[in-house]
């Protein structure tokens, strides 16, 4: 049976809730990515990334977002506990254990790197075909063509 091609994602996280320095702080450098509460991007999560997918942990609103580090996909999924928590912020009340809603996977750290900023990304004609930069694209999760990722790799200098 071949091989699945590798895949490759931009995924946003607030900074001030998960910044590319915490991924790095992290136990092991990984984290559960919790809290997504888009149905397309938990289907990303849930049936199409693989584990060793290529990540960019993409800074999101916050004074400059941008491109901060590069990740991997590090596990199968699973339910994201916060549905189950009345506390959290992500708590779902309509997600039972038994029939869980939201699922999660974890984000292992593979190098953090200089900032590739929202407006830098804007001005390269090898990136405009990104979904992070098309017009009124909010999901958390996007896509990135290998084409996409190479000319990213090349921006910062890692190709």
């Amino acid at each position: 049976m071949p091989k699945e091609q590798q895949q490759y994602w931009l995924m946003k996280s607030e900074p001030d809730e998960c910044s590319i320095d915490d991924l790095a702080a992290a136990p092991g450098q990984a984290v559960p990515w919790t809290g997504v509460r888009n149905y397309q991007a938990r289907n990303f999560m849930r049936d199409a990334m693989r584990i060793g997918d290529g990540v960019l942990f993409y800074h999101s609103s916050c004074p400059e977002p941008g491109i901060a580090g590069l990740a991997e996909v590090a596990s199968d999924p699973y339910p994201d506990p916060t549905q189950f928590d009345p506390s959290s912020p992500y708590h779902d009340p309509a997600s039972r254990p038994e029939a869980p809603r939201w699922m999660l996977r974890d984000v292992k750290l593979v190098r953090k790197t200089r900032l590739l900023s929202l407006k830098e990304m804007r001005t390269r004609p090898e990136l405009a075909t990104m979904r992070v930069l098309q017009p009124g694209n909010r999901l958390s999760i996007t896509p990135v063509t290998p084409e996409e990722w190479r000319a990213v790799l090349a921006l910062l200098e890692l190709s």
